[in-house]
């Protein structure tokens, strides 16, 4: 008896020294890689002058994140996402082989959390599809995509309307409309975007989810010929839900 005891407080001990092995590493991995992103924000967006250039009609519209910096460090990396008031602020990567492969590795290619921004190669790297839908993990620091939790305010999503995508070649800004709990769905499989009534069907999907809690802006215009960003992020402790804040393209700029 006093065997079996001695035998069963050495696996609990045994446990308990493995989860906070785990735990720590987790901590100390995510703290690592949320370092990177920092770095790279300040190394390659540049601050915006203060005194703003007069636009002529050949003016190009200025791209304040140095590419060619980011490029070097990883091919994958084809966008930058901002949005104002927001921890948003990081490069977007797609992989051509493998579309979970940023779910858990960052930019530097570290396993691990928080993972990367990013897109599945099922979307073009040009923002030329009906629907663009852009991952990151819902982090409980506040980084990666966890501050879209924020528009389930409609105060908020008001006062910060606005998502801004840049590329080397242009500046996309997008108007945000909804922001909804939906179901896990995959949404570029679940939608053959290809065909109008399609289009129309996914937009009913996000229109007609007015559950407590979401947000809809009926004052902003989108319909199947718009062109639309999903940004997808986790549900705590709802496996089975996404969160998406929708929006719309409003401006192109090159």
């Amino acid at each position: 008896m006093k065997k079996s005891r001695k035998i069963l407080i050495g696996i609990l001990i045994c446990v308990i020294i493995g989860s906070v092995f785990y735990i720590g590493y987790y901590y100390i991995t995510q703290n690592k890689n949320e370092k990177v992103y920092k770095k790279l924000q300040k190394e390659v967006v540049k601050q915006e002058s203060k005194e703003e250039e007069p636009q002529t009609e050949e003016s190009h519209v200025e791209i304040p994140i140095d590419f060619a910096q980011l490029q070097a460090q990883n091919p994958d990396i084809y966008a930058w996402i901002q949005i104002d008031g927001t921890n948003i602020n990081y490069p977007v990567a797609q992989s051509a082989t493998d579309n979970e492969y940023y779910l858990n590795h960052t930019i530097e290619g570290q396993e691990g959390y928080p993972g990367s921004i990013y897109t599945e190669n099922w979307n073009t790297k040009e923002f030329t599809d009906f629907n663009t839908v852009i991952y990151g993990h819902d982090m409980k620091d506040g980084s990666m995509f966890q501050n879209l939790h924020n528009y389930a305010d409609a105060s908020y999503m008001q006062q910060h309307p606005n998502v801004v995508i840049y590329t080397p070649e242009k500046k996309l800004t997008y108007q945000i409309f909804a922001a909804v709990v939906y179901d896990d769905r995959h949404i570029l499989h679940s939608f053959d975007y290809a065909f109008a009534d399609q289009r129309q069907a996914f937009l009913d999907s996000i229109y007609n989810s007015r559950n407590l809690g979401n947000v809809i802006r009926d004052d902003v215009s989108v319909n199947t010929d718009s062109r639309i960003l999903t940004l997808s992020t986790c549900m705590t402790g709802q496996d089975d839900k996404r969160f998406l804040v929708e929006a719309v393209l409003i401006s192109e700029e090159d």
